[in-house]
């Protein structure tokens, strides 16, 4: 069993759960997985990826499930095109190929039958073994202006136990997420949490401060993760492992909170997702002038009166 002796152990694997379905985005997703949605021109898991490896995390794990292989395919090499853009003597689209290929070194392995969240993160155990490990999910993209990961990582190192990414939401958002009951500490954005609730009702919720998709780890959460029965929607949460873990820390506590006011896209929100493909546009050298001078346009001239 890990103890709170985990703090300082260094921190390189990452562990990104991705068998969901993406109803959200049928017909889309029907044939696609919803984490090969484009952003502008780079799928939305190539973002999530970049930011473990920004936050010094180069061992991926995937945890993937059936018609996931687009996800494999991306990130390995693909000799016929880079011969092709090679010819052409097209080395800017040859570098963007190759790069999501270099980024790091990315393992797979298959849920199988999908149990929650939960389940997913016990998946990813032989892999992790007894380190302190990230999970991020594919849902939720951060900018890389604002380093969350690296921030939980650095709060992590100095308690030890697990952290998990908080954000301040309106109450009548909270039944969207999982929330926490948290005491301040010593750093304006770190709390220190005593519970957990998933989902819960705004009247129930302990607070306005929810778990959005970044996680770092204790591996004491594995033997939580096997001993736990299925709660919300009959699936293992992570949430309630982590309750267990705040609740006594000797199982691998304590569990911490870094609380984020930074920039995030929920890309499995069709709308948020939009927002993010027109935010990050806008924000681009190559594209962004002339996307801008086109979208300041269309919301003066074109949208209906009124809108």
């Amino acid at each position: 069993m890990s103890t709170p002796s985990a703090r300082g152990s260094r921190i390189t694997k990452a562990v990104i759960p991705a068998a969901g379905l993406g109803t959200r985005f049928l017909p889309a997703t029907k044939a696609t997985p919803k984490e090969m949605l484009p952003v502008v021109d780079k799928p939305a898991i190539q973002y999530v990826i970049e930011e473990a490896v920004s936050a010094g995390l180069s061992d991926i794990l995937m945890i993937t499930g059936r018609n996931k292989r687009p996800l494999e395919d991306h990130f390995d090499r693909n000799y016929e095109l880079e011969e092709t853009l090679r010819r052409k003597g097209d080395d800017t689209r040859l570098d963007k190929v190759q790069a999501s290929s270099d980024l790091a070194n990315i393992h797979y392995v298959r849920q199988g039958d999908p149990k929650g969240l939960g389940h997913a993160v016990l998946c990813a155990e032989e892999h992790v073994g007894e380190q302190p490990f990230a999970v991020l999910l594919g849902d939720d993209m951060m900018d890389p202006r604002d380093p969350l990961l690296t921030r939980m990582i650095e709060v992590q190192q100095r308690h030890g136990g697990s952290v998990v990414a908080l954000m301040e939401v309106a109450p009548a958002q909270l039944h969207l997420y999982g929330c926490v009951a948290a005491a301040p500490t010593g750093d304006d954005d770190v709390v220190t949490v005593s519970d957990l609730v998933e989902k819960p009702k705004p009247a129930d919720a302990p607070s306005n401060l929810a778990i959005i998709g970044r996680y770092v780890l204790d591996p004491g959460i594995f033997e939580v993760l096997r001993k736990i029965h299925p709660g919300r929607d009959g699936e293992i949460q992570l949430t309630d492992a982590l309750q267990a873990l705040a609740a006594d820390p000797s199982l691998g506590g304590p569990v911490h909170g870094v609380v984020f006011r930074g920039r995030r896209y929920d890309t499995g929100d069709r709308a948020d997702y939009l927002r993010a493909i027109v935010r990050l546009a806008c924000e681009r050298e190559d594209l962004g002038p002339d996307f801008r001078s086109w979208l300041r346009s269309y919301v003066q001239q074109e949208m209906p009166r009124g809108e």
